[in-house]
């Protein structure tokens, strides 16, 4: 799989994480995924961000168009927060460590076709979702 661009953008604060939403939009849209594909992405992008900003303390997101055989958009996020003590746990359904509806982490998984996790305590997060058209 090519990867034929890519962009590193920093996420630390709510307006990187609404740019993030923006720039996914843009480059899903560019890349010719239908509305729904675009929204889906979207929305665990913007999951995953705030994640970021909020449990991680901030952190990067690298956006990567892919061509080749499949279409897809990659996006890493990575922190050097406190880590995930638990990540089986933080994937389930109703989870949250915060105020929200712990739909967060899982939410995102379902939403996207790839979804990886690693996250050590006291080191940090990073997590790789991919999108296909």
């Amino acid at each position: 799989m090519a990867v034929t661009s890519t962009e590193n953008l920093p996420l630390v604060s709510e307006p990187d994480v609404v740019a993030i939403r923006r720039r996914v939009r843009e480059i899903s849209a560019q890349l010719g995924f239908t509305l729904v594909d675009q929204t889906k992405v979207v929305t665990a992008a913007s999951e995953l961000a705030r994640n970021t900003v909020i449990y991680g303390g901030g952190g990067i997101v690298q956006l990567e168009s892919l061509n080749g055989p499949r279409v897809g958009l990659r996006l890493i996020f990575e922190d050097k927060g406190p880590g995930i003590p638990d990540v089986e746990l933080a994937l389930r359904n109703g989870f949250t460590t915060g105020s929200g509806m712990g739909l967060g982490l899982g939410g995102a998984k379902r939403l996207v076709n790839d979804f990886e996790i690693v996250s050590r305590t006291g080191e940090g997060t990073k997590v790789t979702i991919t999108r296909w058209k």
